[in-house]
């Protein structure tokens, strides 16, 4: 399957055509209204949406990423790697993270990072298939406003 990587700005309809769908497949609570004000938001803090297309034009895969300047060393975080069901085990994700990989090397980054759900086991799975090694827990805290 041929497959065509493109970086699509919060202006462009291929935003909430392409985009949404597979972000709001992989976030369920994430409505279209609240996909539109993260990505306006993301987009300012330089959170990039690379959509990946098969040969018929279909978008088969998203990424979001950024690169961040950490006491680590440079780095490319990922938020959010999804491929289409349809897609799946078809090397879509393996070739959209070889472009996230190529993207790391061209800034500059020692390395690209990822956080993963603890009981996403399919996508730990193919993270470890990619040589991406568990280095870290993530800790969060719920804050409620006000």
């Amino acid at each position: 399957m041929e497959l065509i990587t493109r970086d699509i700005e919060v202006a462009d309809p291929a935003l909430a055509r392409d985009v949404a769908p597979l972000l709001r497949a992989l976030r369920p609570a994430l409505s279209a209204s609240g996909f539109a004000e993260f990505a306006g938001e993301a987009a300012g803090q330089g959170l990039v949406f690379t959509a990946a297309y098969d040969e018929h034009e279909r978008c088969v895969a998203v990424a979001t990423h950024r690169v961040l300047a950490t006491s680590r060393g440079r780095l490319l975080f990922v938020e959010d790697l999804v491929t289409a069901p349809g897609a799946r085990s078809g090397g879509v994700g393996a070739r959209l993270m070889a472009e996230l990989e190529a993207r790391a090397r061209r800034a500059g980054c020692v390395r690209v990072e990822l956080d993963s759900g603890v009981a996403n086991h399919g996508a730990h799975r193919f993270y470890h298939a990619r040589r991406m090694a568990i280095v870290a827990l993530h800790f969060a805290l719920e804050v409620h406003p006000g």
